[in-house]
């Protein structure tokens, strides 16, 4: 771990791998940036604030539980971003698309509920909010 900023994605990949292996117990080797962290990996709720933690404390980079919400949800209210019976809408889903480009919003459509949302998160996604996050740190600073 370092006390310095890490000032380019690949080092912060690198720093996010090595985190979620860290707090996982797993290999780095098993952190591929296509494998959802709390499906693939095996990761809980609580194993990710401690992921996001160790980010922190590698990269200098904060990233909040609510912060990843946020991301995810784009500011869209909650009523738009889904139903009342927690089915993600169309708004959402276009939400989604864009930062969990991944997806495929054509099977999910209709049937995605919000608390399945992170299921989706893999570690290239958490790698590019953090290289977006540590783009915004060293700009204002």
């Amino acid at each position: 771990m370092t006390d310095v900023m890490p000032n380019n994605e690949n080092e912060l990949s690198v720093v996010v791998r090595d985190a979620i292996a860290e707090a996982l117990g797993l290999d780095t080797e098993e952190v591929v940036p296509d494998a959802t962290v709390l499906g693939d990996l095996d990761a809980e709720s609580i194993d990710l604030l401690d992921i996001l933690f160790r980010i922190e404390r590698a990269s200098k980079v904060k990233i909040k539980m609510a912060d990843l919400t946020e991301i995810i949800q784009g500011g869209i209210p909650d009523e738009e971003f889904a139903s009342e019976d927690d089915v993600i809408s169309a708004t959402g889903l276009a939400q989604l698309k864009k930062v969990l480009p991944q997806i495929d919003t054509d099977a999910l459509s209709g049937t995605l509920v919000a608390d399945e949302v992170l299921t989706l998160f893999t570690v290239q996604n958490l790698t590019d909010m953090v290289a977006e996050r540590a783009s915004v740190v060293t700009a204002a600073a």
